[in-house]
């Protein structure tokens, strides 16, 4: 006999890519990278919304000096609307930092100090972004989300985290599954 509740497959590792008439912030034309999701829910990182720190503010309120200014002035994102106040860096190398949550063999996200202190010195992750806050859903929230067409999902790229502009990784995301957001019914007026 078929399981009537299915445990979900895991979107960890995946994008999940607004769709037009998700209109409210911080997910309006968001993507999300899921970094977690089980039968208890899901968490993710906006990869595309600006928050108003450079790395080198939050570095310099940390009290860590970063002589290497493009460091410096990375942008910090906004990670999502939870808990705001915490750092995350999602980063390709997984290294060996104290609190670190591999996502799978790609990709893996840092919460602790010490990924700071090694970028700071050059030392960190060769590509890594950082956020404050974090999108949570509850137990099948997200599952029901997706069945409303609420998000696309695609596999999440290198290329659109770490080598996309901001503004293009809406646009970018959606293109990794063959769509062109302009296209997408809600979309007209914008722009």
């Amino acid at each position: 006999m078929a399981n009537p509740h299915p445990q979900p497959s895991s979107l960890a590792g995946q994008f999940l890519i607004a769709m037009p008439s998700l209109a409210e912030p911080p997910f309006s034309r968001g993507v999300a990278f899921i970094c977690q999701h089980d039968e208890d829910g899901a968490v993710g990182l906006l990869v595309n919304q600006l928050s108003e720190y450079r790395l080198g503010d939050v570095l310099a309120q940390m009290k860590l000096e970063c002589n290497d200014l493009d460091l410096a002035d990375a942008p910090v994102l906004i990670g999502g609307p939870v808990a705001q106040e915490r750092g995350f860096v999602l980063h390709r190398e997984p290294g060996h930092w104290e609190s670190s949550y591999r996502i799978n063999d790609e990709w893996s996200v840092t919460t602790s100090r010490d990924i700071l202190i090694a970028m700071a010195h050059g030392e960190g992750p060769r590509l890594a972004m950082m956020a404050l806050g974090y999108a949570g859903w509850s137990a099948g929230q997200l599952e029901q989300e997706l069945k409303d067409n609420t998000w696309l999902t695609a596999e999440a790229s290198e290329r659109v985290v770490f080598h996309t502009p901001l503004e293009e990784r809406w646009s970018a995301a959606a293109g990794l599954v063959g769509v062109d957001p302009l296209q997408l019914p809600g979309y007209a007026g914008h722009a």
